[in-house]
């Protein structure tokens, strides 16, 4: 007896996405990737701020109902243009600055594993990575947080404590600012462009550290993803924190809508912080 064959087609494999684009829409213009949204916040040679302290872009996600985290993590809001975003923007910056919580929620690492990535920084003149500076005030930071147990790492603890941590693997130096009994984040910030020659901070959260950088007057740019989640959540139980949480500000901080861009149904929203 013949062997019979099947004559029913065989399914297509899934075809591969092809790479992240975003859409120009503010100011008008074409498709961009997101190195090159990154490289056009700080060209080549970047832009020193007049003053003391380095210039500083506080990056954020949000659902369209204004959550910041689900479960604790911003992470699980974005997509994959998004992630990549937000990668590509640690490959301009020269320091990257997260609040203690937010490292051991998303469970910080190495700021950049891409070896492509980081060969572009040497050339560039860059160190491999930007350097690394966690903002804790009670040095509640496990050993075992992959940032801290990566022997590559550069960290700078900020830090109003005078406690330190015990034989990380990482290399670990500490920026101690305490001015009443509280960190002072303004010398802070200027003790990381004298010190480390930090000219461009981007800032990655969380919500309280945002809000305190904020009423210090400390930042420069705000650039928010829009994700189109809706996510609910009690704000009396802390179940629904924002992308500035803590107490009120005195004055209300003013933004100017400087870019738009767009991947499928997320925005990126990037606004000026005015005096």
């Amino acid at each position: 007896m013949a062997e019979q064959r099947s004559t029913a087609p065989k399914p297509r494999p899934e075809p591969k996405p092809g790479p992240a684009q975003l859409q120009r829409l503010l100011p008008p213009g074409g498709v961009e990737s997101p190195l090159e949204v990154a490289q056009s916040l700080w060209p080549a040679g970047g832009r020193a701020r007049a003053g003391t302290r380095p210039y500083v872009i506080v990056n954020m996600i949000s659902s369209a109902d204004g959550r910041a985290t689900i479960g604790g993590r911003a992470g699980l809001l974005g997509d994959a243009v998004d992630r990549e975003l937000f990668h590509a923007l640690r490959t301009v910056a020269d320091a990257v600055l997260v609040g203690a919580g937010t490292a051991r929620e998303e469970r910080y690492g190495r700021l950049i594993r891409d070896p492509a990535s980081r060969q572009r920084r040497r050339e560039q003149g860059k160190s491999e990575e930007p350097l690394a500076c966690v903002v804790s005030g009670r040095m509640d930071l496990p050993q075992e947080l992959p940032l801290l147990a990566t022997p590559e790492a550069r960290v700078v603890i900020v830090t109003n404590s005078q406690a330190s941590l015990a034989s990380p693997a990482a290399h670990v130096e500490y920026l101690r600012a305490e001015r009443d009994g509280m960190l002072d984040l303004h010398a802070a910030l200027c003790e990381l462009r004298e010190r480390y020659a930090v000219e461009l901070l981007l800032c990655e959260g969380g919500p309280h550290l945002n809000a305190n950088l904020l009423a210090a007057g400390l930042v420069d740019e705000l650039l928010v993803t829009l994700a189109p989640k809706l996510a609910g959540g009690d704000p009396s139980r802390g179940e629904a924190l924002r992308i500035v949480a803590g107490a009120m500000l005195q004055t209300p901080v003013e933004l100017a809508l400087t870019g738009v861009l767009q991947s499928g149904s997320e925005l990126f929203l990037r606004y000026a912080v005015r005096a």
